[in-house]
């Protein structure tokens, strides 16, 4: 893992592969390692950055609130500071968030976009609550119960237990999560601004997946946007946790995304 300074923070990220530069941000309560079974996959092609998002992994955990549009510039500044021109960004869940706000405010430097079990709706006032009801349980009973209970919703549930390994493995990463680091994406994810005409108006390769079986983001809140340059997948099967779930096909799908980007610039 390497980590270079951005802003006045301290940020990790990993690296893998040569070629076209190909960055995935993790979900709330994970880090890099999210994408430890499609990365390799996808680094055979291409040059595969994974950052740990603020508050996340070994990134650096300041105290307070923060903001989406925070996480947005501590990505932009990673990949300049790394002399990564151009790239194709995708998020996963929260990922995702931090992917639209580069997208409203860096276009230029993207080769392509994409949501992975993520949305452009902002959250309803019921989500606003359970956000808050997080931090109480972050603050009250520790990262690790607050794990406990988040993570096996993110599967779907006919596979919690045949990928009990996968579960608990993603549990882990999460135990990891500085507590004032969930609390502080907690509040910037409850704080989030409508990003579906950012997403509807881009002329930009987007890429949409969503899980069959998603109990967070249902494939309604994720095919917000229609038109040539957007390709929709949906991975059988999986649930929010499709980089577990179903790796492989999902580093296809990525795979192939990667590939029509590829073949639309000749």
């Amino acid at each position: 893992m390497e980590k270079v300074s951005v802003g006045g923070i301290t940020i990790a990220y990993e690296e893998q592969g040569k070629g076209e530069a190909l960055v995935l941000l993790h979900g709330f309560c994970g880090s890099s390692a999210y994408w430890e079974r499609v990365a390799p996959l996808l680094a055979e092609s291409y040059r595969v950055i994974a950052p740990d998002l603020r508050g996340h992994g070994n990134t650096d955990a300041p105290l307070g609130a923060y903001t989406i549009e925070q996480m947005a510039d501590d990505v932009a500044g990673l990949l300049e500071q790394l002399g990564v021109g151009k790239y194709t960004l995708l998020g996963h869940s929260m990922g995702g968030y931090v992917a639209l706000s580069v997208l409203q405010r860096y276009a230029e430097r993207l080769n392509g976009i994409g949501l992975i079990h993520s949305t452009a709706y902002p959250d309803s006032e019921e989500a606003k609550e359970k956000r808050l009801k997080a931090v109480a349980t972050i603050n009250s009973e520790g990262i690790t119960a607050f794990v406990d209970g988040l993570v096996p919703g993110l599967f779907a549930p006919e596979l919690r237990e045949t990928l009990a390994d996968e579960l608990n493995r993603a549990k882990e990463i999460g135990y990891k999560t500085p507590p004032q680091g969930a609390s502080g994406a907690a509040m910037a994810m409850r704080e989030r601004i409508d990003r579906r005409v950012v997403l509807s108006a881009t002329v930009l390769p987007t890429l949409l997946v969503a899980g069959e079986n998603d109990q967070v983001v249902p494939a309604e809140r994720t095919f917000t946007t229609e038109g040539p340059a957007v390709t929709k997948a949906v991975i059988k099967g999986a649930g929010h946790m499709s980089m577990y779930e179903a790796p492989e096909r999902l580093a296809a799908v990525i795979g192939d995304f990667m590939g029509s980007i590829a073949g639309s610039e000749k």
